[in-house]
């Protein structure tokens, strides 16, 4: 049976993007309005800020090949060393927006997706190891968690307005995702999918924003199990840890109050005991000398 519970009380306004930094047997994830980078050591208990943006939103991070940290905020692609006190700019991306969740994949490319702004949707990039950049799926309403299949075939992407998760056919060796078709779609009042993680028997955990919960599906689509926490904003999911079998989760205070948002808004949160552990996240090699 699983068992969770509460490992940081930061009340962060927006929770997101946990991901193991396997060298440093640390556990970063971000506070995206914050612009907020955390370290969080499972060994000690210790959460501490890594990084601050200079008020810019940071929406998603990779992990490069050498170990350091791809950040991602508004137009913009940062190079973050651990223990460094700046970042540097390594790509611009015409983008009016920030970013919103990222993703590696098994070559070292990055998929990137823009909040929708006043007079557009989102979009999805691909940003190549050269660094060049190009949308590959346009007008998306809110594009967010994605993630792969173990044979490296299925790429899933949610979409968190249309209330859908999408998969796709996978090239790993060019990058091109074709074929899009419905994997999950979630009725209104039953949260709104947010980021995901693939476990290592190919079912996808989704967290749902305003569900207070994360959702396990098999590689069917069906509904097998959940999470439930404390917050209504569960917005996002990943495993980590050095055997990589505990499922990290993070929620959002969102600018609202406890009593609304649940005891354990804006926390970071962990579960063990589930059927299935994950795989290692793969790395960026966007910006490696």
């Amino acid at each position: 049976m699983a068992r969770t519970e509460r490992v940081a009380d930061a009340r962060a306004h927006t929770g997101e993007g946990p991901l193991w930094h396997p060298a440093e047997r640390r556990l970063y994830w971000v506070d995206i309005p914050a612009g907020a980078l955390y370290r969080y050591d499972p060994e000690t208990g210790e959460n501490a800020v890594a990084y601050e943006t200079d008020g810019v939103p940071l929406g998603g991070y990779t992990i490069e090949a050498d170990g350091a940290l791809l950040l991602f905020t508004r137009g913009a692609v940062e190079r973050f060393v651990p223990g460094a006190s700046d970042a540097e700019t390594v790509l611009t991306v015409d983008a009016d927006t920030r970013f919103n969740d990222v993703v590696a994949d098994p070559e070292g490319r990055v998929f990137a997706g823009t909040m929708p702004g006043e007079d557009a949707l989102g979009d999805l990039y691909r940003i190549d190891t050269d660094g060049s950049a190009r949308v590959v799926v346009e007008g998306l309403d809110i594009p967010n968690g994605m993630g792969f299949s173990g044979d490296g075939t299925t790429f899933y992407l949610t979409e968190s307005e249309a209330r859908r998760i999408d998969a796709f056919d996978y090239d790993y060796v060019t990058g091109e995702i074709a074929n899009r078709r419905a994997f999950v779609e979630t009725p209104p009042g039953d949260g709104v999918p947010d980021g995901l993680t693939v476990d290592a028997e190919d079912h996808l955990w989704s967290a749902r924003w305003d569900g207070g919960r994360a959702v396990r599906y098999d590689p069917t689509g069906r509904a097998v199990a959940a999470i439930e926490l404390p917050a209504r904003k569960v917005a996002s999911v990943a495993f980590a840890g050095p055997s990589c079998d505990t499922l990290y989760l993070t929620t959002a205070l969102a600018g609202g109050d406890r009593e609304r948002e649940g005891d354990g808004a804006g926390a970071l949160f962990r579960a063990t005991g589930l059927p299935a552990g994950g795989r290692p996240a793969f790395r960026s090699r966007i910006a490696v000398a």
